[in-house]
């Protein structure tokens, strides 16, 4: 899954912005910071005893130069330790780690202790020690630090009272109180330590999570089918998904990462419909009519929904939804149709008879009357009984192909031979010679496919392309393409470029962008293209047309090649009407 960068974020920059961790780094940083916050206290401390001896001692309060030593070794220690120590972790018992950093507060700090007598006391300096072995360490090595501390404290007691005889009671009180803080410190500064990093990997887990579902999020909204928009009161789209871009229909909407709802005059109702969402503060819904210029209208079901996520302050924003009605309008119809369709399978075949004995009376009273306007009224109850024969042969065509064979093993057929005659025979049956122009390719192919088949495929293509093509000389071209694995026959017309709600549903049964189709045609055909082991696709293809490349609508049949032993057959059955 891709990593969702906050400039390109649906909702802005996210207010905690983490990837994934690789290998603990997240952890690794996160010790090294304490590592180095406790280096630099050090090195802080170790300058503070350097100045503090310094000026005791220039001062003559103090006369001891080991305390000055001490002070100077001490920082030099520090300071070595904070450049050229690594960060890592003391582990649970002593070790070099150990003496390098702790072992040497302990030992300065006491020398010191021991060094300046009763003057100044220096046992509260044993609690940075501590800490570092709580934090750094186990709680193991700090309970043993804070044990080794108490001790020597008890020790440096019992010292001076066999130096001096003296009342010691209250300075072993002393110690043992002091002893008692550094445990008490020991524990609740691992505990806290132990808590801090627990609570850190479950904020980093949390964030992770979350990131990945906004990248979720992100991803099933770049998918969606309607249009989903984010937008500021200022009218800017912060983003917007595919669907969005296609339905706003225009170069700048297509390229532009973001852009302003009032570039377009054709976007106004839009920004008001946010702007009116955003003033009363509730959701908004309304059907809203783009119409660019030079372009169709395009009807959208819009609503409206108000947000206000983190990270953006007090700004809210508003999540535009868009629906294409004429996709939902067709949806809905390819529905009924399809419907409507399984129960007219039924009833084709009960008006089948009728039909036809409708039809043959129709055309023995035409036989026998004479009067102009009864032979009109005969003539238009023939038009229409062959185009409700026409209906009904479409919805048996159906049925037949869909109960066929998974895949018929048909025997060969000369791709360049057949095609030729069809679309020749078509040309000259519709009067269309001149608009019709047939490229065959140069090498002759043998293709795996029913002669009577392929003519009702290719028939049903070229009244296709009649009915969308332009009158100029050319304007539907039949190309065949043989090639060492692969051959193909195509159909290109110069109609205009397909609605997208169209080509969508281009294939489906009983879908149609004309009243006065049963949109069953393409249907039929790609079903025995697929019963003949080949393709049939669309696209959007240039042709030479009047000695200029043309753009037009192009329907390609992706054939297969025959079984080595398939046999190689020819025939065909006289022209029969087409299906479409």
């Amino acid at each position: 899954m891709p990593t969702a960068h906050p400039e390109h974020s649906w909702f802005g920059p996210a207010a905690l912005e983490v990837g994934p961790p690789q290998d603990g780094h997240d952890d690794t940083q996160e010790f090294a910071r304490l590592w180095q916050g406790f280096m630099t206290a050090r090195l802080t401390l170790g300058v503070v005893l350097l100045v503090l001896q310094s000026v005791l001692y220039a001062s003559g309060n103090a006369h001891s130069k080991a305390l000055v030593g001490v002070s100077v070794a001490y920082f030099i220690g520090t300071l070595v330790a904070r450049v050229f120590a690594r960060p890592r972790p003391l582990g649970q018992a002593f070790n070099r780690a150990w003496g390098v950093l702790i072992g040497l507060d302990v030992l300065a700090f006491s020398a010191m202790q021991l060094l300046q007598g009763n003057t100044l006391n220096y046992t509260p300096l044993f609690a940075l020690p501590i800490l570092l072995a709580s934090v750094l360490g186990s709680l193991r090595l700090a309970l043993g630090t804070a044990a080794g501390v108490t001790m020597l404290l008890l020790g440096a007691t019992l010292w001076t009272y066999l130096s001096s005889p003296t009342d010691a009671t209250p300075y072993l009180v002393q110690a043992a109180l002091s002893g008692a803080g550094y445990f008490v410190i020991a524990l609740l500064a691992h505990q806290l330590s132990s808590r801090l990093v627990s609570a850190g990997k479950r904020a980093r887990l949390s964030q992770l999570a979350a990131n990945v579902q906004r990248q979720v999020n992100e991803l099933v909204i770049e998918a969606l089918p309607d249009g989903v928009m984010i937008v500021d009161n200022a009218g800017n789209v912060r983003a917007a998904n595919p669907a969005a871009r296609t339905l706003l229909g225009t170069p700048v909407a297509l390229r532009a990462n973001t852009f302003d709802l009032k570039g377009e005059p054709a976007w106004h109702a839009l920004l008001q419909l946010t702007r009116l969402s955003m003033g009363t503060g509730r959701g908004q819904q309304a059907e809203i009519t783009i119409r660019h210029e030079g372009a169709g209208p395009r009807r959208v079901l819009a609503r409206t929904r108000l947000a206000a996520p983190q990270g953006i302050g007090h700004e809210s924003l508003c999540v535009l939804f868009l629906q294409d009605q004429r996709e939902q309008e067709a949806r809905l119809r390819t529905e009924k149709l399809a419907s409507m369709g399984r129960l007219s399978t039924a009833v084709a075949h009960e008006i089948r008879n009728p039909l036809a004995a409708i039809a043959q009376a129709n055309a023995l009273l035409d036989e026998d009357i004479t009067d102009p306007r009864q032979k009109k009224l005969t003539a238009m109850v023939g038009q229409n009984a062959k185009r409700l024969e026409k209906i009904v042969d479409d919805i048996l065509n159906v049925s037949r192909v869909r109960g066929a064979s998974p895949l018929l093993q048909p025997g060969a057929v000369l791709l360049n031979e057949l095609v030729h005659r069809i679309a020749t025979d078509w040309a000259a049956q519709n009067g269309l010679e001149t608009l019709v122009q047939i490229h065959l390719a140069e090498q002759a192919a043998w293709v795996r496919f029913d002669a009577d088949h392929l003519r009702q495929v290719l028939v049903n293509l070229l009244d296709n392309a009649r009915r969308y093509a332009s009158k100029r000389t050319g304007s539907i071209q039949v190309l065949t393409v043989v090639q060492a694995q692969a051959s193909s026959v195509s159909v290109w017309s110069d109609g205009a470029p397909m609605d997208q709600s169209v080509q969508r549903h281009l294939f489906e049964p009983f879908f149609s962008s004309e009243s006065r189709s049963s949109g069953l045609g393409l249907y039929i055909c790609r079903e025995l293209c697929e019963r003949h082991g080949a393709t049939l696709g669309y696209q959007r293809s240039p042709q030479a047309l009047e000695g200029v490349t043309t753009e037009g609508n192009e329907f390609v049949i992706a054939l297969a090649l025959p079984e080595p032993s398939a046999p190689q057959d020819n025939t065909e059955t006289p022209w029969q009407t087409t299906l479409y």
